[in-house]
C-alpha cells in the first residue's frame, strides 16, 4: 500500500497544477475518441541519464523503475503499458495493439514492432453490414463482441523484448502485480470519463459495469481501486510467457466473453489467438531540412501522413513565422488536406494490398501536390495519382477513434522507444475479461467495403490489420544522433498533433513542452478545427477570409516528448491530460 500511496501523492501533486482559468469545455465532439477533462500546467523535466513521458504518474515511475535498475528503453515501454492497463483503462491495454519505434543507438539502427490487432479468421468484409447490404450505424458497430480485434501488444512485447530487452521478463511485471494487488488511486480524469459515460456499453455490458460502476456509481476521485484478476492474468504472463495469454484459460475466456457477448457476439477464436504473431517492419522515413523524421510504416497511416505534411511544408520556410503564426496555421491544414486525402485513399494492410509508400513519399511527386497549396483553403482537394494510375481504390468510412496513449523513452544506453497503444474507442468494446478491455479495433477498417463499384483498401479482411492513425516518430540530426522522440493519442487527429509539435521544436526552436502547450489546429481534409479556450479562438475571422469551414472545439491532445540536446535529456507531457515525464541526473 505503501507503493500506491506514494504514487497517489505524485499524482495529486500534477493534478493541483490545473489552472483554472484554461479549462476546456467538457462538451464533447460527436465520434470523439475520449473528451477533455481539463488542463493541468505542466513544466519542461530536465534529465542527464535517461527520460520516461508517459500518460499517468503511476506508469511513467514503473518505467522510471525499469530504468534506474539498467534495464533498456524497451523494459521500461513495457513495463509502463502494463501499468496503463490498470490506471488508464479508457486508453489502451493489453486488450488492444501496439506500434513501437525502437532506436538502437549502439548499432545506429531503427526497428518498428508491429503489435497491432487482426480480424478474426471468419471475419469477411460483410462484417459491419446489415441484412440489406448497408453499413451499420457507428453505434452499433462500436460495441460488443463483434468489433473485437486479436490483441497484439504483448506479442510485440515479447518480439521486442527478446531482442532489445536487458532485465528479466518477470521483473517488467512487478511494479503492475504489486499495485493491482495493493491496488491504484482512482485519478480526476479516469472519473469525469466515467460520468460522461462517453461509451454506452460501459454500463451496459457486465462485468465492465460492475468494475467501474460499483453500486451503480462512476468510481470516484481518490478511491483505491484494486484488480486481482488482472493481477493473475500477470503473475501467469510473468511466470510462462504470453502463451498464458494467447493459450490456456485466459484465452478460452476471452474467446468465452467475445462470442458470447451480450451485445453483438463476434467470431474471434481460441485459433485466432493462438496463431496471432507481431511484425517487425522496416521504417519510413524523409528527410526535414536538415533533418531525418522517421516513423511507422503502414498499416499506419499516420507515419505517410506525418512525413507527407512536413514534405509538404518543407519548401514553404516555415521557421519565417513565429510559433503559431495564423499565415503558418493556413499552410498547415492546406498541407493536412493533402495528406488525409492520399491517406483515407490508399493506407491499408500491406500484406493485404499494395500501398504505395515510396510513391507517396517521393520528392517530385509531393512537389506537385504542394503546388497544390494556395492562399485560400482548398475544398476540393484531389486524391493524388503516385502511380499513374496503377492502383485504384475507393474512399473509406472507417470511424479510427483510437483512445490511445503515448509513451516516449530513452534510456541511459541512448536507446530510445516512441510507442502509441490502443484499444480504439474509449474503453474499447465495454467487453472485458479477467480485469481488461477489450478493444473495438475492427471498427477502424471501412464499414462499407465497396464504393461505387470499386473495392476499399481498408476493407474487413480475415487476419488483416486494420489501418491506424497512430504516429510514433522519431527525429535525427544530421550526424545520424538522435534528436526527437514524440506521439500522441487523439484519434486520426494524431497526424496534426505530432505533425504540429515536430515543426514547433525543428522550424519553431520550441523546447518539448512549448511545443506540446501550442494551441492546437487540426484538418483532415474536412474543416478547420480550432481549439476552443485557446488565443487560436481569435483566428477564427482570419480563416473564414481565406474560406475556411471553421469549427472551435476541444482538441484532446495527449503528446509525450523528450528532445536530446546538448548532452541533456528534455522532457514534456500534455497539459491537457494526467500524463508527467520523469528522469535522473546522476550518470
Amino acid at each position: 500500500m505503501k507503493y500506491a500511496l506514494h504514487l497517489a501523492l505524485l499524482f495529486l501533486l500534477s493534478s493541483c497544477t490545473s489552472n483554472d482559468n484554461a479549462q476546456h469545455s467538457q462538451k464533447r465532439e460527436t465520434r470523439e475518441p475520449e473528451a477533455a477533462t481539463g488542463l493541468q500546467y505542466k513544466e519542461q523535466v530536465s534529465a542527464q541519464q535517461f527520460m520516461v513521458a508517459a500518460a499517468n504518474p503511476y506508469a511513467a515511475k514503473a518505467g522510471q523503475s525499469m530504468l534506474a535498475q539498467g534495464g533498456s528503453a524497451i523494459d521500461a515501454a513495457i513495463a509502463t503499458q502494463l501499468v496503463l492497463t490498470l490506471v488508464e483503462p479508457q486508453s489502451s491495454g493489453i486488450g488492444g495493439g501496439t506500434f513501437i519505434l525502437y532506436f538502437d543507438k549502439k548499432n545506429n539502427k531503427l526497428v518498428t514492432f508491429d503489435g497491432r490487432e487482426t480480424a478474426p479468421n471468419k471475419a469477411d468484409h460483410t462484417l459491419f453490414l446489415d441484412e440489406n447490404g448497408k453499413a451499420v450505424p457507428w453505434i452499433k458497430a462500436v460495441v460488443g463482441g463483434r468489433s473485437v480485434g486479436v490483441p497484439g501488444v504483448l506479442h510485440a512485447f515479447k518480439q521486442a523484448h527478446q531482442q532489445y530487452g536487458t532485465l528479466p521478463w518477470e521483473t517488467l511485471f512487478e511494479p503492475a502485480i504489486k499495485l493491482a494487488t495493493e491496488g491504484f488511486v482512482v485519478s480526476p480524469r479516469l472519473n469525469m470519463l466515467l460520468e460522461k459515460k462517453l461509451n454506452p456499453g460501459l454500463t451496459q455490458l457486465s462485468p465492465a459495469k460492475d468494475y467501474f460502476y460499483p453500486n451503480g456509481e462512476a468510481l470516484k476521485v481518490g478511491a483505491v481501486k484494486q484488480n486481482p484478476e488482472l493481477a493473475s492474468v500477470y503473475q501467469q504472463v510473468a511466470k510462462n510467457g504470453i502463451r498464458a495469454f494467447y493459450q490456456g484459460e485466459n484465452a478460452a475466456q476471452l474467446v468465452s466473453a467475445v462470442q458470447n457477448a451480450q451485445i453483438a457476439p463476434g467470431k474471434l477464436d481460441k485459433n485466432d489467438l493462438a496463431e496471432y504473431t507481431s511484425k517487425q517492419r522496416t521504417p519510413i522515413c524523409t528527410d526535414y531540412h536538415q533533418y531525418k523524421v522517421c516513423s511507422m510504416a503502414p498499416p499506419s497511416s499516420g507515419g505517410i501522413a506525418v512525413l507527407q505534411i512536413l514534405k509538404l511544408l518543407e519548401g514553404k520556410n516555415l521557421s519565417q513565422y513565429a510559433p503559431n503564426d495564423p499565415q503558418a496555421l493556413h499552410l498547415f491544414t492546406q498541407a493536412s488536406r493533402l495528406a488525409f486525402a492520399d491517406r483515407n485513399h490508399y493506407v491499408a494492410d500491406p500484406d493485404f494490398v499494395t500501398v504505395p509508400t515510396k510513391a507517396l513519399l517521393r520528392d517530385d511527386y509531393l512537389l506537385k501536390r504542394a503546388a497544390l497549396i494556395t492562399d485560400q483553403d482548398n475544398h476540393n482537394v484531389p486524391v493524388g495519382d503516385p502511380t499513374q494510375g496503377a492502383i485504384a481504390y475507393a474512399q473509406g468510412d472507417g470511424y479510427e477513434l483510437p483512445s490511445t496513449t503515448h509513451v516516449s523513452i530513452v534510456d541511459s544506453q541512448g536507446n530510445a522507444v516512441s510507442m502509441t497503444s490502443s484499444i480504439e474507442m474509449a474503453f474499447g468494446s465495454t467487453v472485458m475479461v479477467n480485469g481488461y478491455l477489450l478493444n473495438n479495433q475492427l471498427t477502424d477498417f471501412s464499414l462499407s467495403p465497396k464504393k461505387e463499384g470499386k473495392w476499399v483498401a481498408n476493407r474487413v479482411e480475415a487476419n488483416k490489420r486494420p489501418r491506424s492513425s497512430m504516429s510514433p516518430v522519431m527525429v535525427f540530426n544530421p550526424d545520424g544522433s538522435l534528436r526527437l522522440v514524440v506521439g500522441s493519442p487523439g484519434g486520426s487527429r494524431i497526424i496534426n498533433y505530432v505533425a504540429q509539435t515536430v515543426i514547433g521544436v525543428l522550424d519553431w526552436q520550441l523546447t518539448p513542452q512549448q511545443a506540446i502547450n501550442l494551441p492546437r489546429v487540426t484538418n483532415r481534409n474536412k474543416y478547420t478545427t480550432l481549439e476552443k479556450g485557446t488565443e487560436l479562438v481569435n483566428l477564427v475571422p482570419f480563416f473564414k477570409e481565406k474560406g475556411h469551414n471553421v469549427q472551435v472545439r476541444d482538441l484532446n491532445s495527449g503528446l509525450h516528448a523528450i528532445e536530446v540536446k546538448n548532452g541533456k535529456l528534455y522532457g514534456g507531457a500534455d497539459p491537457r491530460r494526467e500524463g508527467i515525464a520523469l528522469g535522473e541526473n546522476t550518470r
